[in-house]
């Protein structure tokens, strides 16, 4: 599975927006993000889609963001992640 490149990035740019607001997240490159200098989440893509990769203590878990629950989802777990209400 690769990094997700521009296009795939392009199809979840709503949820790349999203995690652009949040306060505790840097974007160091696009679709690459930062709690303080520990890499938190980043995206891949393959046949099957589009997925998300979030650290979760000191493991990675993958998660699918190809529809609205699945990136909703998302969002719900990366602001748990951060302990953000």
């Amino acid at each position: 599975m690769k990094h997700a490149g521009e296009a795939a990035l392009d199809q979840v740019e709503s949820v790349l927006a999203e995690l652009r607001r949040l306060e505790h997240l840097r974007e160091r490159k696009r679709g690459v993000f930062y709690r303080k200098s520990t890499a938190l989440i980043h995206f891949h893509q393959d046949p099957a889609g589009i997925f998300a990769d979030l650290r979760s203590a000191r493991e990675w878990v993958r998660l699918p963001v190809n529809s609205a629950s699945e990136r909703r989802r998302l969002l719900r777990l990366v602001r748990e992640t951060l302990a953000i209400p």
